[in-house]
């Protein structure tokens, strides 16, 4: 399915053509030997060449078009493809901008744009703060611990209020601007006062609340001149992996709130829908497949996401989503009729090895209805608390280790936990070598099972592409724990049982 959910939002990317008077860009750097350097853009994690100069003489650099370019944060990249600095192109399409190598950050000027006059300031005093930094970091070496921390303690003190107060007061300056609207992306939002727990401690539940809420504060989701921001997608992912609860139904509830906030269609849905889509399918902690089922059901299928993703490749989500959403936890699965190892030779004479086409199965199976009614192992006719379903092959290696490993394991388990093993042999023509197998291995507490008659679609219904696939049921057969290991399979049932296990399996957690 990956390759169906890697993104390339051509259409979207491409630089719109717009009426205005096209761009002429120029810049003077001091020392530059290049010969040639690109105009690149930001566009969420990507970066674009959208031009090129290819004839630089003495750092004097020009790039010159009758289409507008797309407002944003672009950068200016040498020709080993080393980032000189960043800067805004905006209304104004038309500057100038000087700098020297040998003192870039300190040396660059804006002429006739003073939204990048005002950016630069604002890089200026950020890189002189950690230079002062470092330089505080080397005077604390040879003090005793307790002594530098102390005067780093207090020197961080300063140095924090000042880098306060300065982006304070520059937010204020360039307040309804496109330069306070990146800026604000970047910046960390703390309240003015932190009220005390009943311990007397600052109420770190006050904090995490407020952090979260003001996390995304101020980013308008409509102005897609944000997500051409250097800023935008760390902050996007942030919020998503060390920000909010990472539970399924948070991070929906999250994600539709975020998609709600943007133009349908525009350039930051469809390249966040197309991000949020691919991450919830590659994501392998368990329960997050509904997270990709809610975004395929709510936007894909449904017709929402026609910029993002072709007829044929929305065909094929819908096809997958469809496999998985009945396979998410709480599921009840559907029942297995499955011929068990003793009876294998008998359902063989009946000629289903060697039938060649589905209406010969179909025939033989009515012919043969009787004599295989008793010989069915049906999973919900196992009776226990939990139901340990395995498929496997016996010529699958992984197979060969992990298979001999949860027998093993689950011994542990064993008058401790009421469970079963349902365990399904994937490939019915290898019945010699599965046979042998389970003799050599001992396994004789499960139940073998194969399906020499193909009655049950194992792909579909269970979403079997590869093996082993180890799921946990309730005595319901409802899902409550999937694609496992054997390691997993016995802790999880020991946890849930308070069963306390030995230091091997302690170890084979770790």
């Amino acid at each position: 399915m990956k390759k169906y959910l890697l993104f390339v939002l051509v259409t979207v990317l491409t630089c719109r053509i717009n009426a205005q008077s096209g761009y002429d860009i120029q810049f003077k750097i001091k020392g530059s030997t290049d010969t040639m350097v690109f105009l690149v853009k930001y566009v969420f994690d990507q970066k674009y060449i959208v031009d090129t100069c290819k004839n630089v003489k003495k750092g004097e650099i020009r790039f010159k078009g009758k289409t507008s370019l797309d407002p944003g944060v672009y950068m200016l990249v040498n020709q080993g493809k080393a980032p000189y600095f960043d800067f805004f192109i905006n209304e104004n399409q038309k500057f100038l901008v000087e700098g020297d190598l040998t003192n870039m950050v300190n040396t660059l000027k804006a002429k006739g744009n003073k939204e990048n006059e005002l950016f630069f300031s604002y890089v200026k005093f950020f890189t002189g703060k950690n230079i002062e930094f470092k330089s505080l970091s080397e005077q604390v070496k040879g003090k005793s611990g307790n002594d530098s921390a102390e005067f780093m303690s207090q020197k961080l003190k300063s140095m924090n209020s000042e880098v306060r107060s300065f982006e304070s007061g520059f937010l204020k300056e360039v307040k309804g601007t496109y330069l306070f609207d990146v800026i604000n992306i970047k910046s960390e939002k703390a309240p003015a006062e932190i009220p005390l727990a009943k311990n007397g401690r600052p109420d770190s539940i006050f904090q995490y609340y407020y952090y979260k809420n003001h996390y995304l504060e101020g980013i308008n989701f409509k102005d897609e001149r944000l997500i051409r921001s250097p800023f935008f997608a760390d902050r996007i992912k942030s919020y998503f992996d060390r920000v909010i609860v990472n539970h399924p139904d948070t991070v929906i509830k999250e994600m539709d709130k975020i998609l709600l906030s943007c133009v349908e269609g525009g350039l930051t849905y469809n390249t966040l829908l197309a991000h949020f889509t691919y991450t919830s399918e590659q994501n392998k902690i368990m329960g997050f497949d509904k997270v990709f089922v809610h975004l395929g059901d709510k936007y894909i299928v449904s017709g929402h996401a026609k910029g993002v993703y072709t007829e044929e490749n929305t065909k094929k989500i819908k096809e997958r989503i469809d496999i998985m959403r009945n396979l998410l936890l709480d599921s009840k699965v559907p029942d297995l009729l499955m011929i068990d190892t003793v009876y294998a030779a008998n359902v063989l004479k009946m000629g289903f090895d060697t039938a060649k086409t589905s209406s010969g199965v179909t025939d033989l199976y009515n012919r043969n209805l009787k004599a295989l009614t008793p010989m069915f192992k049906s999973l919900y006719n196992v009776k226990a608390k939990y139901t340990v379903l395995v498929f496997w092959a016996a010529d699958c290696g992984h197979c060969q280790t992990e298979i001999p490993s949860l027998n093993e394991g689950l011994k542990e388990l064993k008058g401790k936990v009421d469970f079963k093993v349902y365990a399904v042999q994937t490939k019915d023509e290898l019945l010699p070598s599965w046979k042998k197998f389970i003799v050599e291995n001992k396994m004789n507490d499960f139940i073998n099972v194969f399906d020499p008659i193909h009655l049950n679609n194992l792909k579909d219904q269970f979403d079997i592409y590869s093996t082993p696939v180890i799921y946990i049921l309730d005595s319901e057969k409802r899902i409550k724990a999937k694609r496992l290991d054997a390691g997993q399979v016995v802790q999880i049932l020991g946890a849930w049982e308070n069963v306390p296990l030995s230091e091997k399996s302690e170890k084979k957690k770790s």
